[in-house]
């Protein structure tokens, strides 16, 4: 049986916290295309893995994080102040709504303050993992997925040892990826992947973690480029998801779509998301094709697990 799964990266000003600027229009706009997006997964009953950077589940906090290793100036943004404040940096009122949502949402993480795993330490990815899970169980709730920041990933190891059981892996490879043909589909301005929707298998990996790969970024093809398709044939994201529905539908694997919430900053957007959800609902509604959170993807294939053998001979 096929499958789709829907990832957020739900993170608020703290996917920019790092950079020189904070990417004004997509931070404006983030709480409420949060919100909007929720509103649509609801009518489409569809539902979704939001990974959150831990951060957000507070509603306060000093903004020193003394005991945190990361380097000094890590924290320099975090206002120290509280949600009715400074809205970019605490969201607890929006992990709430995704709690209250009709559609069965898991609540993932985006590790505690963004911080690149591929990239760092593994004292500070403990410590990331840590607060993740301390607020978690705050929240009386608890953390089963991750999406790795900036899709860097690495210390699997640590998300183990905190009880995590799936992360989002990378899109796999595929021979048009590079060269004439690859090149060719960028020239004409479609998105990279455009001659076929990738399918993934999930699998389980060295430390029993389950990878659920990536199929599709909803919006990596934006700009002038995606102005111009658009006004030609239509918008090329969305033939691209249809695509990938309809293949998981037969049974051909997992089709795994990905994006942030700030990605939506205008009607445009949206009109993407619609169409999209649109169509996975009728589809699933005529098929057999399941639609999952990364966590019940990982609950599906270790139940499939034979289980360990005993040792054979004397004990």
């Amino acid at each position: 049986m096929g499958s789709v799964v829907l990832s957020l990266d739900a993170e608020l000003a703290w996917g920019f916290h790092d950079h020189d600027e904070l990417a004004e229009d997509r931070v404006s706009a983030a709480r409420e295309s949060w919100l909007g997006l929720l509103e649509l997964f609801d009518d489409f009953d569809v539902p979704a893995t939001w990974a959150v950077v831990g951060h957000l589940m507070l509603d306060s906090c000093d903004g020193e994080h003394a005991g945190h290793p990361t380097p000094d100036g890590w924290f320099e943004r975090d206002p120290g102040s509280w949600e009715g404040r400074d809205d970019r940096w605490y969201g607890s009122k929006l992990v709430d709504a995704i709690e209250a949502a009709d559609a069965d949402h898991e609540i993932g993480s985006h590790t505690f303050s963004h911080v690149e795993f591929g990239h760092t330490t593994r004292e500070i990815a403990a410590a990331e993992m840590r607060e993740c899970v301390e607020i978690a169980e705050d929240r009386g709730s608890s953390v089963d997925s991750v999406v790795f920041p900036r899709n860097y990933v690495g210390h699997r190891d640590v998300l183990a040892a905190y009880g995590v059981t799936s992360y989002r892996g990378t899109k796999p490879r595929r021979w048009y990826d590079r060269g004439p043909l690859g090149s060719a589909a960028k020239l004409l301005g479609w998105p990279t992947g455009a001659v076929s929707p990738t399918m993934v298998t999930p699998e389980i990996d060295e430390y029993g973690l389950v990878n659920v790969p990536a199929s599709l970024y909803l919006f990596g093809f934006e700009g002038r480029a995606r102005s111009a398709v658009e006004r030609a044939t239509g918008d090329p994201v969305v033939e691209m998801a249809r695509r990938g529905i309809d293949r998981a539908s037969t049974g051909d694997g997992m089709f795994h779509m990905w994006l942030h919430p700030n990605n939506l900053t205008d009607e445009r957007d949206f009109d993407r998301m619609r169409a999209i959800l649109e169509h996975l609902a009728a589809v699933r509604d005529r098929t057999p094709l399941t639609v999952e959170t990364m966590a019940e993807i990982a609950a599906d294939l270790k139940d499939d697990e034979p289980l360990p053998r005993e040792p054979i001979g004397p004990r």
